[in-house]
C-alpha cells in the first residue's frame, strides 16, 4: 500500500503542488491501482510469447514515386518570394 508520504515525494519529483484533500484522494487512487497491478502479477505469463502489440500491425506502404507536378508557376506564384524557379526562404544557419 502506498502513504500519503510517497505521494509528496512522487508530487514533488513531479513539481506538483497538492493539496492535502488531493494527497488523500491520490493515496487511495494510486493504492488501487497498485492493487491491481497485484493482482495481475498472480496470472502465469510463462506460455506468453513477450510482444509490442496486442494485435498484429502491418504498416502498409506505397512506393514513392516522384512526378513533376502539372502547373509549377501556380505553386511559385503563391509562394511569398521565389528566387528563378524555386522558392525563397529567409535563412535559418548562421554564416559565421
Amino acid at each position: 500500500m502506498i502513504d500519503r508520504e510517497q505521494v509528496r515525494k512522487v508530487a514533488l519529483l513531479a513539481r506538483l503542488e497538492l493539496t492535502p484533500e488531493e494527497e488523500e484522494q491520490f493515496t487511495t487512487q494510486l493504492g488501487s491501482i497498485l492493487d491491481y497491478i497485484e493482482q495481475l502479477n498472480e496470472l502465469d505469463v510463462s506460455h506468453v510469447p513477450p510482444t509490442a502489440r496486442a494485435i498484429d500491425v502491418s504498416n502498409i506502404t506505397r512506393e514513392d514515386n516522384l512526378q513533376p507536378y502539372a502547373d509549377r508557376e501556380a505553386i511559385l506564384s503563391s509562394a511569398p518570394e521565389q528566387e528563378g524557379e524555386f522558392f525563397k526562404v529567409p535563412k535559418i544557419l548562421n554564416v559565421e
